[in-house]
């Protein structure tokens, strides 16, 4: 499954996201569904049985949503970069791995208490 929207803004243009991975599913035939978010509002091919909108989805949900319980070497996410090599690796990170150095750096290094507010932006790059 992918994750996408629509589309981005990067210096005031509009950057077609959906597009983007519309042609990178042409040679990744693993990839099941694409669900989209309407960002930009910019009209997106939409290929039927594949891709969905998240705001669709969204609509038939219910707002609360047990936690599973998992192995903590269950995998969380994976991270592909492509560093100096230009040639994409995947990092995977596993749930309780990745939690735990969340939580101790706030902790330890960002001194963060209940009654705080954190806020963290990043650019499209990260």
């Amino acid at each position: 499954m992918v994750v996408t929207a629509d589309g981005g803004w990067r210096r005031g243009n509009e950057v077609k996201l959906k597009a983007a991975v519309d042609e990178a599913l042409k040679a990744t035939a693993s990839v099941k569904s694409c669900i989209v978010v309407r960002r930009t509002g910019t009209p997106v091919h939409m290929q039927a049985g594949r891709d969905h909108w998240w705001h669709e989805l969204m609509a038939s949900v219910k707002p609360e949503c047990p936690a599973a319980e998992l192995d903590s070497e269950h995998p969380l996410y994976i991270l592909y970069t492509s560093g100096t090599t230009g040639k994409p690796k995947g990092i995977l990170h596993t749930t309780a791995g990745y939690l735990l150095q969340t939580h101790l750096t706030t902790k330890w290094i960002f001194d963060i208490k209940d009654e705080d507010v954190y806020w963290c932006t990043a650019d499209i790059g990260w």
